[in-house]
């Protein structure tokens, strides 16, 4: 969606304990707002198309979104066309503080409500859903598959639930330009098994996990 007095948001005023990584966000944003400033107008078509063409979902699979804030880019027109296809459609909410995002039904045009970020999402009445799909914003992501994210660790915690209870895909959603040489990752970094971009989807092998040892 584009901004709007209604979901003109302030980026997560998280604290960032590595001076690395907060330099990199520094780049990080202004490389994105670049890029938003070029193709920010016509992006959400084009990830649309890019997404359509690349993925094929099975009937009903729950898809989270992201209400964009500041210069993400805007997935509006791929929600809308997921909805048009029978997908349920839910959103982020923050909870508490250092604990995983829960994820609210939300289909276009319902109202949100400020959270404990600032950040609008779907009431506290709304369904509870799983997703199969999560989009994920960033603000730069590297050839392995790491997402930089606001550096409060939400999706981090969101995403090592998920996929410790079952699969789930999860696409991290960019400019072009977002993309980096590398990023310093931790243990605990949940990276994305695909970008999208406006030139097309980025994909990334995922890890196998080592094979159980035999203790018996």
């Amino acid at each position: 969606m584009p901004d709007t007095p209604s979901n003109k948001n302030p980026a997560p005023a998280s604290p960032t304990r590595d001076p690395a990584k907060a330099e990199l966000r520094i780049a990080a944003r202004a490389r994105r707002r670049a890029a938003h400033d070029a193709f920010g107008a016509r992006i959400g078509p084009i990830l649309t198309a890019n997404f359509m063409a690349a993925f094929s979902l099975a009937p009903r699979e729950a898809i989270a979104g992201y209400n964009p804030i500041n210069d993400e880019a805007d997935i509006a027109p791929l929600m809308a066309a997921l909805a048009q296809r029978g997908h349920p459609l839910c959103l982020p909410a923050v909870v508490a503080r250092d604990a995983p995002l829960a994820f609210r039904a939300w289909s276009s045009g319902a109202a949100l409500v400020p959270g404990p970020m600032g950040i609008l999402e779907p009431p506290a009445a709304a369904a509870a859903l799983c997703p199969d799909v999560v989009l994920v914003p960033l603000l730069a992501f590297d050839g392995s598959g790491h997402r930089l994210g606001y550096g409060g660790g939400y999706y981090d915690r969101t995403l090592a639930v998920l996929r410790a209870a079952g699969r789930v895909l999860v696409v991290g959603v960019a400019y072009s330009a977002q993309e980096v040489d590398s990023l310093p990752g931790t243990e605990h970094d949940q990276r994305v098994d695909a970008v999208l971009t406006e030139l097309g989807i980025v994909r990334f092998a995922r890890k196998a996990p080592s094979p159980s040892k035999d203790t018996a």
